[in-house]
């Protein structure tokens, strides 16, 4: 499975070992996202698969960009100036990046403030190893109402910058995701029924 509605579907791949994620290969998985950094360069080393898009998805701390930023193709979580400069300072090509906004405003969850994105984005723009190609955010957990209303939010806010990729919906809330134009989704647990079929 790579496409749900035409919406990129990603398997967020910490739930699965290399052999597992060998399985999904074989049934047209294609796209990987990790959420730890040695996670996802020790099951790079162990799949090898070329055709694989890899997808960093979790928070990514600048002391560790170093060592992921150029065994990536997607980065969905850029959410400091300091991430930026490491990633142009490190990468050897331009990368694909989307800037992670928390919309719910919840502290234990990473990503800047939506009163802080224009002069972000206009930061980030700056440099020529970084593409900024859409926006990422998360839901409220257990609140489907909400994350409806973040969802939205993050719509209106990438057609206002003219931004094509939304990295929006998981496991519990994709199927709201895709309905208010996310073009990625994360899933995980979902694909413990992929491993069965």
């Amino acid at each position: 499975m790579r496409y749900i509605n035409s919406c990129k579907v990603i398997c967020a791949s910490k739930y699965f070992d290399y052999k597992e994620m060998n399985i999904l290969y074989d049934k047209g998985v294609r796209f990987f996202g990790e959420n730890r950094v040695d996670e996802l360069i020790k099951k790079k080393e162990k799949i090898r698969k070329k055709d694989i898009e890899w997808h960093f998805i979790g928070h990514l701390q600048r002391n560790k960009a170093k060592k992921i930023i150029n065994e990536i193709d997607v980065l969905h979580t850029v959410d400091s100036l300091k991430l930026l400069q490491e990633i142009q300072k490190h990468r050897n090509n331009t990368l694909d990046c989307l800037i992670q906004i928390n919309l719910t405003k919840e502290k234990q969850k990473n990503g800047i403030l939506i009163d802080e994105f224009p002069s972000f984005f206009n930061q980030a723009k700056k440099y020529d190893k970084i593409n900024i190609i859409g926006l990422m955010t998360i839901g409220k957990n257990k609140d489907l109402e909400t994350t409806r209303k973040i969802f939205s939010k993050l719509k209106s806010i990438s057609k206002k910058y003219n931004l094509n990729e939304l990295s929006m919906g998981m496991t519990e809330d994709f199927q709201i995701a895709i309905q208010e134009g996310s073009t990625m989704i994360r899933l995980g647990s979902y694909f413990k029924k992929v491993l069965k079929e």
